[in-house]
């Protein structure tokens, strides 16, 4: 295998912002983009709020430069284009020729933004049904698209492991560096709201009708988000020759599987443990050397006791510093672990830890208190970014100082 992994691009569109200054804006002024559902049609308008991103999808056609405004994206496919784009811009690669370059994307969501439209009309008008709007359906179709505005042809991947589909594309893309298939990928995830998946943690009970509270004891769910989070992985011997700059090194990761429930992390916390402690192995980091986690912390009942529980199983009665960057962008689903990826490579960079908010009261059972202040000159090297999805599908990722 060859060197190490290292990032040398970022790039970012989330509730909070289409760049990393305007998110880091947001942290510092401790402003959330959770608010009132403004981009979709639905009865619940009123009373579930959001984290959308701020823009149509005809002022994303416009930011994107695309001429051709008829032709038939999905939102998700808007969204992971002009993160990944920011990322190759970010990482100064000019032509994805001159080395060999893949992209792995990930998503939850899916096309499902045009799909809903499509099945709304063909059940009451079956000949009515657009077949453009189904086209997009399929995880697949945002990757396709987005390689072919990058212009990748190298290696192209779909990734979608539920919550944890952009942490796993991280990894994924390692793999494909380490082994010596590629010298550079670009990954991670987008997804966008839709009324199906609105409704849907809507109907599992899990959708708070407030701006949600992570690791509070009265915490009562979740909010939606919307966005896209790209990263540019180098190997170390690429980034040198290309003169870039190296702006994190992907130190450790992991994924285990506790096959607890279909929807719930099991409540000693297996799957996160296990995740947690094999990415510290790889690392080669004693628990004490982390400096911050950003935790997955999606401010339902059972995944911040049973995340908590195993922080607690890793780190003791000292965990580190943490917080859920989910109070500002809501859970973005498949593009979670992404967006929290560029976050981490933001925190590193900036020395910042970000602040947990709306937090008042520990969970009893834990005792664990989140940051809920900005901290500047953190004194950060090493940071642990959990993403835990559906069916027990649990990743880590460590990220370390250049």
């Amino acid at each position: 295998m060859t060197d190490r992994v290292v990032v040398t691009g970022i790039g970012i569109i989330s509730a909070i912002g289409k760049n990393t200054d305007e998110s880091l804006q947001h942290f510092r002024s401790a402003t959330s983009g959770i608010g009132a559902i403004t981009q979709i049609d639905t009865i619940h308008k009123t009373n579930l709020p959001v984290a959308e991103v701020k823009y149509s999808n005809r002022e994303l056609l416009n930011l994107l430069n695309i001429a051709n405004k008829k032709c038939n994206y999905t939102r998700t496919s808007l969204l992971g284009m002009f993160a990944a784009k920011q990322a190759l811009e970010s990482a100064g690669i000019h032509s994805v020729k001159k080395k060999k370059t893949g992209l792995v994307s990930a998503n939850s969501v899916g096309g499902m933004d045009k799909s809903e439209v499509f099945y709304a009309t063909f059940l009451g008008h079956p000949k009515k049904g657009k077949i453009s709007n189904i086209v997009g359906h399929d995880c697949g179709d945002s990757t396709e698209h987005i390689a072919d505005y990058l212009g990748i042809k190298e290696q192209v991947t779909t990734l979608s492991t539920a919550c944890s589909s952009s942490a796993n594309a991280i990894m994924l893309g390692s793999r494909l560096i380490q082994h010596g298939l590629l010298d550079r990928v670009i990954v991670v995830g987008c997804d966008s709201l839709t009324k199906f998946t609105i409704n849907g943690f809507n109907t599992l009970l899990i959708f708070d009708k407030e701006a949600c509270r992570p690791f509070d004891a009265t915490r009562n769910g979740l909010n939606l988000g919307e966005g896209a989070g790209y990263i540019v992985l180098e190997s170390e011997k690429s980034a040198v020759e290309s003169g870039k700059k190296i702006r994190g090194i992907l130190s450790g990761f992991a994924n285990a599987n506790d096959a607890y429930h279909q929807t719930a992390s099991s409540p000693d916390g297996n799957g996160a443990y296990l995740a947690m402690s094999q990415a510290l192995s790889m690392s080669n980091l004693q628990p004490n050397q982390i400096d911050y986690i950003n935790v997955h912390g999606t401010a339902t009942q059972n995944n911040d006791l049973s995340e908590g529980i195993a922080m607690k199983r890793i780190f003791g009665e000292t965990v580190p510093r943490f917080s859920s960057t989910k109070s500002f962008t809501g859970h973005t689903l498949g593009a979670a672990g992404g967006i929290e990826a560029v976050f981490s490579i933001m925190a590193l960079e900036q020395q910042l830890i970000y602040p947990n908010l709306r937090f008042k009261t520990p969970i009893p059972e834990l005792q664990l208190i989140p940051e809920t202040k900005l901290i500047e000159g953190a004194g950060i090297k090493h940071i642990l970014s959990n993403s835990f999805g559906f069916g027990g599908n649990n990743s880590t990722l460590i990220f370390s100082a250049a």
